[in-house]
């Protein structure tokens, strides 16, 4: 029977599509590409960072020396929870994380099930029984440098960092966790783009995939 269909032909089961790559790799540009092109009335879009373990019961200065690019950062479990109502048809409740305070807020957002569910973070393909989930998964491989420019320019006016803690975090924490366990989850991927967002060819084969695979 094909990937994708249950029991009943009437019922298609949800197409699960991963993206993942390092910090400023781009992965958010991809997705954000699937989204506009297969259509967001189609897929329901969950971001690994939304996930983020709620740090407010610790003093500030010691959230800030938490390693967030460590898998035990995030509640992946919560993760794989969503993604499993969202195939069963039912409707999600998912966190909504304040970066500048490191804690997550009291208000959640709705994300209604799609035929299309699409899990984007940087380390979505390190936990098994989140990768086991996937139909289809993305890296998107993008140069050290790269990386840690568009990381830079994203906290500085994004998440309220100076560039002097960007630099910190990035020495201490972004750079070993990426070599310990982003880049060594790119051989789960079944398909690997090379600079993201920018490279249109990988790009259009992706989405005719998608497309492909929902007829």
């Amino acid at each position: 029977m094909p990937t994708g269909y249950n029991s009943s032909m009437n019922h298609p089961d949800p197409l699960v599509i991963g993206i993942a790559g390092g910090s400023g790799s781009g992965k958010t540009t991809v997705a954000q590409e699937i989204l506009q092109r297969v259509g967001p009335d189609r897929i329901a879009f969950l971001q690994h960072d939304s996930y983020y373990k709620d740090l407010s019961g610790l003093p500030p200065a010691q959230r800030a020396e938490v390693n967030f690019d460590h898998p035990n950062s995030l509640e992946t479990d919560l993760l794989i929870q969503h993604v499993a109502s969202l195939r069963a048809g039912t409707a999600v409740e998912v966190p909504i994380y304040d970066f500048s305070t490191h804690s997550r807020t009291a208000k959640t957002y709705t994300v209604q099930p799609r035929r299309v569910i699409l899990v984007e973070g940087i380390l979505i393909f390190t936990e098994a029984a989140l990768r086991d989930m996937m139909d289809v998964k993305i890296f998107v491989d993008t140069d050290s440098d790269m990386r840690f420019i568009r990381r830079l320019e994203r906290d500085l006016k994004e998440r309220g960092r100076t560039t002097e803690s960007v630099i910190k975090q990035y020495q201490l924490t972004v750079r070993p966790m990426h070599l310990e366990f982003v880049e060594s989850s790119k051989r789960y991927a079944d398909v690997i783009i090379p600079e993201g967002g920018f490279n249109a060819a990988a790009l259009d084969m992706v989405v005719a995939r998608v497309e492909a695979l929902l007829k």
